[in-house]
């Protein structure tokens, strides 16, 4: 899903709700949401919406070996970590949940989260990118289940696999004689820090810096450096010279990219896996590869997103949690779910087997995996999306230069990770 790039913002509006909830199980009456059902215990497990069916032999397996019943609730991926701090105190939430990776440092502060006894053989059947945004200083507090990075995505009718670009640059040229009676070439979202991360970084931005053990430093923002600014000034150009409408400027950008290439007008997008049905659906003839590489040599990076399954710490049966946890995320129904839900899997095994090679859209998504970065996990990154979004929508404008608008947007994020701290 693309509930990624989006995750970390509901965090913000939940302070007030903190007030009420408190952080944490401690001191609440209400322990967690398994029951007693006569002999029979219960499991309540949180499902991202249409994907609980690549669970359902793991869940019934599980049940028959466990004597347990799992009832299953399927939600909104990207909210369920902010609908747990009230459902947890009261008694309604669930066991297990499915957990974005941006989500775990905040989850971890406000104490929701139960961490994981994991050994090192069973972090290592992980692709290390996954397993580690799940981690925070050194606890582990969820087991991944899918992964997902942008990709382009390009028409076949529009443009021939064996015509398509393979730099930015060339791309940049094939939209210079594509532009033209509303229709396009390469079409992106570089008004967003999400899909604008896949430049920012290979010309040497970062969101935050990180210490020689890999904790993350908020102190340390690289979105104004010079490699940042030379990146945004790159991007702004296919806004100055109208290979970007005004339309996919804002909030509704996505929506207008996505009509955009569904009917035929834009030879190429770059998104992510969760247009994969969607764009069959509207009958499409589309390929997908990874991203290209940029004018500096640099293979265009991205955010992979990591989906987990982390247990509650309002859960009053965490160790039979736990175990389901680490079933769920086993070879074999990691395979089963990718088989039917068609998301990516991050155990490594079945990465490397042939359900995954032969399928050129889980090909994609793994090649470009290969140059992703996995967005911060920590709090502070809470404070990051709005500010920077903002700083590329006033370039993308014109109304502002790259230095201007970044330079701003770190002064802004800087008071507010400052502020959130009082």
């Amino acid at each position: 899903m693309k509930g990624f790039k989006f995750a970390a913002l509901a965090t913000t509006a939940a302070a007030a709700v903190l007030l009420l909830a408190g952080c944490g199980p401690q001191g609440s009456n209400s322990a967690g949401s398994s029951q007693d059902t006569g002999k029979t215990k219960q499991l309540v497990v949180w499902q991202d919406k249409n994907k609980a069916k690549g669970n359902t032999a793991a869940f019934k397996a599980f049940e028959k070996a466990n004597n347990i019943k799992i009832k299953v609730v399927e939600k909104t991926y990207a909210n369920q970590l902010e609908d747990l701090r009230l459902d947890g105190p009261a008694g309604t939430g669930p066991d297990v949940l499915a957990v974005p990776g941006d989500q775990i440092g905040t989850g971890v502060t406000e104490g929701l989260l139960k961490p994981l006894s994991v050994s090192s053989s069973l972090k290592s059947s992980f692709t290390p990118s996954a397993i580690n945004t799940l981690t925070l200083k050194g606890k582990t507090y969820g087991l991944p289940y899918a992964v997902e990075s942008t990709i382009l995505f390009y028409n076949k009718d529009l443009v021939k696999p064996a015509d398509l670009p393979k730099t930015m640059d060339e791309w940049y040229a094939l939209s210079k004689k594509m532009t033209k009676n509303g229709n396009y070439g390469l079409l992106a979202l570089w008004d967003q820090l999400y899909y604008a991360i896949s430049v920012i970084q290979p010309y040497g931005g970062y969101v935050f810096g990180q210490d020689s053990k890999g904790n993350y430093k908020p102190t340390d923002i690289g979105l104004a450096n010079a490699g940042a600014i030379k990146a945004v000034d790159y991007m702004g150009k296919f806004y100055k010279e109208g290979l970007f409408p005004k339309g996919i400027i804002g909030d509704k950008g996505t929506d207008t990219l996505d009509s955009l290439f569904t009917e035929g007008k834009a030879a190429a997008v770059i998104s992510g896996p969760w247009n994969f049905e969607p764009y069959t659906k509207a009958k499409v003839n589309y390929g997908v590869v990874q991203l290209p590489m940029l004018a500096n040599g640099k293979h265009m990076s991205s955010f992979i997103g990591v989906k987990s399954y982390s247990v509650s710490a309002y859960s009053k049966n965490a160790a039979m949690a736990e175990k389901l946890v680490k079933f769920l995320a086993n070879e074999k129904n990691s395979k089963t779910r990718y088989e039917i839900t068609q998301e990516i899997p991050a155990v490594k095994a079945v990465v490397d087997s042939t359900a995954v090679t032969k399928n050129e859209k889980a090909t994609a998504v793994a090649e470009q995996s290969k140059y992703a970065k996995p967005t911060p996990n920590i709090t502070e990154t809470n404070q990051v999306w709005d500010p920077t979004n903002s700083a590329l929508q006033v370039v993308a404008n014109g109304k502002q230069n790259a230095q201007q608008a970044m330079t701003q947007a770190v002064s802004t994020i800087k008071s507010a990770i400052k502020a959130a701290k009082k």
